[in-house]
């Protein structure tokens, strides 16, 4: 049995943890789980050092559960929140669960017969015939109002220098929900580790407090901290919006590039998190990236080793190539492997100007690509002198004033990229 709790220390993964949960785990294998509420049909990257905190459990040995919160998901969670979010309907809860379990199985082993193999249980399965009058009388008269309110994710709601609007009964009941979801998997599943974010704490310690309170079971917690960057913006978040490891909200290409940008001193954190590497591993990285900052030694693994886990090898090779086009050696064929969304990614706020298919069809001469169909060089005459120095690409393949813009140029069926010098690009669009 390997030390989790162990490993999650030199990955600096471990916030809070309650007395005697490393001797708890070293004794033998147990079972315990991380929350993920459905609100959408995909996980973000915000996720995934919850889902990091399994996959490592599991590789230690233990069993791992992953909760999708069915029922609680009909509420929202209010920690780390100023206003109550929408609620949602059935229907969206059972197909955001199906999508987000389709993307755990990526990262943890459901499919073995090994004793530890993971779990996907969803909370509405045992609240959904709980009648609120069973709930209130049952489970809610053991916990008081007092130490609900003690809880610094519904202090936050209730203080004014916070800008808030309060808080709802609905929300307010939210870690009552979430404690019993504890004391049910431990009864029925034996489960007694809870893990989450650093804002989960009093969730987490109120389940703990209900099994010892119940049943006299002794029940474990452990927080990781909240990730956040080096420069203080957010962490998970492009100018896009939230990383998305579905494909369709966030494209492997700009996956990849998300963790390509990260900085020095993020990257050092984030490749002990989000990784398998081991620690000898990382540091020979570390080592490696302190010689020579510039090769981004640090960046290009982190990037690597996500791409490959949330998107496959393929994905990676093409996202690598996509990278290259605009500052590596690239070639017309890199070129040519881009679909559209990826092309346009990569190429986005570059200038563009729509040409007729009709007259791709029926050849254009590279002086009128150049000014009169497009304007991307000013007059024919410095049109024709680009040419004659050498200066111009057509989809990253030099070419002269003899060169003529045909169907077979088209990229995706749809554009062609042209290029002046090294850096100045504009793209031509059939329409």
């Amino acid at each position: 049995m390997k030390n989790f709790i162990e490993e999650l220390r030199w990955r600096g993964m471990i916030q809070d943890i309650m007395p005697e949960t490393e001797q708890h785990l070293m004794e033998g294998l147990r079972a315990a789980y991380v929350g993920i509420d459905p609100t959408a049909d995909s996980l973000h990257i915000g996720h995934l050092v919850g889902v990091m905190m399994l996959r490592h459990f599991q590789n230690c040995g233990h069993k791992p559960y992953a909760l999708v919160g069915g029922a609680t998901g009909m509420i929202g969670d209010p920690s780390g929140k100023s206003v109550e979010r929408n609620l949602l309907t059935e229907e969206v809860l059972a197909h955001n669960i199906a999508g987000i379990k389709k993307q755990l199985a990526k990262f943890l082993d459901f499919e073995s017969t090994a004793p530890n193999r993971a779990e996907l249980v969803n909370n509405y399965d045992w609240m959904k015939e709980f009648s609120f009058l069973s709930f209130i009388r049952d489970i809610g008269k053991h916990i008081t109002v007092n130490y609900m309110m003690a809880k610094d994710s519904v202090k936050k709601r209730f203080d004014p220098n916070e800008n808030t609007d309060g808080m709802s009964f609905t929300e307010f009941s939210y870690q009552l929900l979430q404690g019993y979801d504890f004391l049910h998997l431990y009864q029925e599943k034996n489960l007694t580790l809870q893990m989450g974010g650093s804002d989960q704490w009093g969730n987490i310690t109120t389940g703990t407090e209900l099994i010892r309170r119940i049943v006299g079971g002794k029940a474990y917690a452990l927080t990781c901290p909240l990730i956040t960057k080096a420069d203080g913006t957010k962490f998970g978040k492009s100018e896009g919006g939230n990383v998305w490891l579905d494909p369709e909200k966030t494209s492997p290409y700009k996956f990849f590039q998300y963790w390509i940008n990260t900085s020095d001193a993020d990257a050092e954190r984030y490749i002990k998190i989000f990784t398998m590497l081991s620690k000898e591993e990382i540091n020979s990285l570390i080592a490696q990236h302190a010689e020579a900052p510039h090769l981004r030694v640090l960046q290009n693994k982190l990037a690597e080793e996500l791409t490959i886990l949330v998107h496959g090898r393929e994905e990676l090779e093409k996202a690598k190539k996509a990278s290259q086009i605009l500052f590596g050696n690239s070639t017309s064929a890199d070129l040519r492997t881009l679909d559209e969304k990826t092309f346009l990614e990569v190429f986005d706020g570059v200038p563009q100007a729509e040409v007729s298919a009709a007259d791709i069809a029926g050849g254009l001469d590279m002086i009128a690509i150049l000014s009169a169909k497009t304007g991307f060089i000013s007059s024919n005459s410095e049109a024709r002198r680009a040419l004659k120095e050498n200066s111009i690409s057509v989809n990253k393949e030099k070419v002269g004033e003899d060169y003529q813009i045909a169907e077979k140029d088209l990229v995706d069926g749809k554009f062609i990229l042209l290029q002046r010098g090294k850096k100045n690009y504009f793209i031509v669009k059939k329409v």
